[in-house]
């Protein structure tokens, strides 16, 4: 294991133009024992010169830069995970950065509940305006992300603290034709009977641009369709109602007939809920091949 508790994990494709954000955040962080792991997933910008400059510097304790061949978001997140050595590991994209007292504080409320069997800690983000992008109830102590999702209905994105010995329990699927799975979806599977810790705080500020994966979900959908199935099929037995377990198979009949996959009704983890919603599945379909004619017309 690391000398380290804690990692910083960010994985990079053909972004050398924000990175520095990500890496002016760490240099300002009150705690310093905390390994940076940069995964650059084939970018063909100037990101492998940028890195070595930073290491050549030595502001940061240890560096860990990783470039590999183009495996899109999951893949990165893949390798990612195997690089780990540290109890924790915090996502940051590259073009976020963390507030200067996050892996502070996360560690000292960690430290003084990692007795208890959590899967981590979850915790706010800002965006450069400072809003909120997704609120946690005062009142929460623990929670799972599950509650915040489906149960009190908050959508927007949080910061996890995460352990490394979980993650690492449920590695992406991978295709040949195919570079995306939607990342977030792992979280569920890990917090199966266990809570996170809530740091009701803002951690990091996050952005979206233009090129980023939130911004391209519609293109994701099309393109993407077998991580989509995968994704869906995993959250339909998670859901607590027959409603929610409808809406993730109608995602899912869309995202197998992108796919062309005739043998989707044999893999459903849940067969009526996909039974019963081929035919919302179908209309869904339609309507996203035409947002995805809007996208591609706006996107030439």
């Amino acid at each position: 294991m690391s000398e380290f508790q804690i990692s910083v994990f960010t994985p990079s494709y053909n972004r050398a133009y924000t990175l520095s954000k990500c890496y002016e955040g760490l240099k300002r962080q009150t705690c310093q024992d905390f390994v940076w792991i940069i995964v650059d997933d084939g970018s063909t910008d100037n990101t492998e010169e940028l890195v070595k400059g930073w290491i050549d510097e030595k502001i940061l304790k240890k560096i860990v830069y990783f470039k590999q061949e183009n495996l899109g978001m999951h893949g990165a997140h893949n390798t990612g995970h195997r690089l780990l050595e540290t109890e924790l590991y915090i996502p940051c994209d590259s073009d976020d950065y963390l507030f200067d007292t996050c892996i502070e504080d996360a560690l000292r409320l960690w430290n003084e509940n990692k007795d208890k069997d959590y899967v981590g800690i979850i915790g706010l983000c800002k965006d450069d305006d400072g809003k909120i992008l997704a609120p946690i109830p005062e009142e929460f102590k623990t929670t799972t992300l599950y509650e915040l999702r489906y149960k009190c209905k908050i959508k927007g994105d949080y910061k996890f603290v995460v352990r490394s010995d979980l993650i690492k329990q449920f590695p992406y699927p991978m295709y040949d034709d195919e570079n995306y799975v939607a990342v977030g979806y792992k979280f569920f599977k890990i917090e199966h009977n266990k809570e996170w810790l809530v740091l009701n705080q803002p951690l990091c500020c996050q952005n979206y641009l233009a090129d980023g994966e939130v911004t391209n979900k519609v293109k994701r959908y099309v393109t993407a369709p077998k991580g989509y199935m995968v994704y869906r099929n995993e959250m339909m037995p998670l859901m607590h109602n027959l409603k929610e377990r409808l809406w993730q198979a109608t995602h899912y009949v869309s995202s197998a007939i992108f796919a062309k996959d005739g043998h989707f009704l044999k893999k459903a983890n849940c067969k009526f809920a996909v039974l019963c919603a081929i035919p919302s599945g179908i209309m869904l379909n339609l309507y996203i091949k035409h947002k995805y004619k809007i996208y591609k017309k706006t996107h030439q």
